[in-house]
């Protein structure tokens, strides 16, 4: 056999490879979408997204520590730690960790709320980087402001747990925001069964709408297609994809996640050398109870909706995809003992496997399918037609998934979104196969190749005030 004779065969079963991966993958997805589909009208029918109201003041919600690590986070913080302060709960604290910042993050939070330090015994449950001081002001019994080396994400969500007094403590952004009601929804899943450990909420793309003090007001069409993109993106991701795994999801988003306290102390605290720390504590938690045989669950709420600033640039949109995916490979590798393995059921048999095949070598596929197929085409190597009706395949499937998560956020939301604007984002879920999935692809692709440079990175995205008023009538 010639060396032209394998190159040959090689493409051309790379082809045929790279077709039925990418139409399976499709077809998984449409899986997602439809069973997210049931559940969403499922609940809806048994009105489960109203039960919370019936604890708004009930003595049993278990109190929550609020953490919100800060770095560099000057035109946001104030705001948001304002707005968090109000939120419908009836005992919570928040504590918010500044980790490192070199800009005016520290002065604006001691100035807006006249800290100041005070001295006090904090038990030491999880190591951490050094603390400078802690600080307080009786006017704001409930907040404390913790001022720190700079040690990254994890480093500080691990001293918000040492700082912490309450058995549940939620994780979030300092850029983001959540609703008044989002941890009620959250909390009352820790009453209703005593086995939940995490559970996290929808995380949703701001850019465009007008929310004032954690209350969504009305939804515009955002200025850029990189931003109307993401929100198609993220209705598919998040509806259809964290719906449909149940208990065997991997990953609750670091902008808005409610944890139990205990089982994430016993399991180690937050990994401190990676930038994935959101999927990490969640595999991690799935491994160590899984090991010790205790009854756990995990819990996707899409009622309980986070707002959080999507990337406004591509070269922003880079910076972030290349974190994800670089998480995501640092996560699957640390705990691959978990990979096909019946000990952690469908977590090591379902969810990992899945992950490992699908969004890690995936990406490589279809990379490489990019630039193969073409290639194949103009060496004869593969027939025109059968390609024509292949992409038209792949394309229709990719609108169908990306329709599907439009029509699950009507479902969940209804009336938030015009018929006007929704038939607007579809267009945009057209769109979206003729450039930005293929851009996405090769940004995460660049996470695996420079995965070694860029592990410990988090990398710089261009933030604005969380002023969504601001963001005017869509061009």
């Amino acid at each position: 056999m010639t060396i032209l004779t394998f190159v040959r065969g090689f493409i051309r079963f790379f082809n045929y490879f790279c077709m039925a991966y990418t139409l399976l993958l499709s077809v998984i997805y449409l899986i997602q979408v439809v069973a997210a589909l049931f559940k969403v009208r499922r609940q809806a029918k048994g009105k489960i997204s109203e039960d919370y109201m019936r604890y708004e003041d009930s003595p049993n919600l278990l109190p929550i520590s609020l953490i919100v690590p800060a770095h560099n986070e000057q035109e946001n913080i104030v705001k948001n730690i304002k707005d968090l302060m109000k939120l419908d709960y009836p005992q919570f604290e928040v504590i918010v960790v500044n980790d490192g910042s070199t800009d005016e993050t520290h002065r604006r939070m001691i100035e807006a709320f006249g800290l100041y330090p005070i001295e006090g015994a904090v038990k030491i449950k999880i190591p951490t980087k050094e603390i400078h001081n802690v600080y307080y002001n009786t006017e704001y019994p409930n907040l404390y402001y913790i001022d720190k080396e700079n040690g990254g994400k994890s480093d500080s969500l691990n001293a918000g747990i040492n700082q912490s007094q309450y058995p549940l403590f939620a994780c979030l952004d300092a850029d983001s925001r959540i609703e008044r009601n989002a941890l009620l929804i959250l909390g009352e899943e820790f009453l209703k069964d005593t086995t939940t450990v995490v559970a996290g909420g929808f995380v949703r793309i701001a850019n465009g709408s007008v929310i004032e003090e954690g209350e969504w007001k009305r939804f515009e069409m955002p200025k850029r297609m990189v931003e109307r993109f993401q929100i198609v993106e993220y209705f598919r991701s998040f509806l259809a994809g964290r719906l449909s795994w149940g208990k065997a999801l991997l990953i609750v988003s670091g902008a808005f996640g409610v944890f139990n306290k205990q089982v994430v102390i016993d399991a180690g605290g937050y990994r401190t050398n990676t930038i994935g720390e959101d999927m990490e504590i969640v595999v991690r938690i799935h491994r160590f109870m899984r090991s010790h045989k205790r009854k756990y669950k995990v819990k996707f709420c899409p009622e309980a909706i986070c707002w959080t600033q999507g990337p406004m640039s591509f070269s922003d949109l880079k910076t972030q995809r290349r974190r994800w995916q670089i998480g995501l490979f640092d996560t699957l590798k640390a705990h691959f003992v978990m990979t096909f393995n019946p000990r952690y059921r469908t977590v090591g048999l379902l969810s990992i496997p899945y992950s490992w095949l699908f969004e890690f070598i995936g990406t490589a596929v279809e990379t490489l399918g990019y630039f193969i197929i073409p290639f194949s085409l103009l060496m004869g190597e593969l027939n025109m037609y059968f390609f024509i009706l292949y992409f038209l395949l792949a394309v229709m499937l990719g609108i169908m998934l990306s329709v599907g998560g439009i029509i699950l956020e009507q479902n969940t939301r209804k009336g938030c979104m015009s018929s006007n604007q929704a038939m607007r984002l579809s267009l945009y879920a057209v769109l979206e196969n003729f450039g930005y999935r293929q851009a996405i692809t090769f940004f995460r692709f660049a996470g695996i190749v420079r995965y070694r440079k860029y592990k410990e990175s988090w990398g710089q995205i261009k933030r604005r005030e969380f002023n969504v008023l601001s963001e005017r009538k869509s061009s």
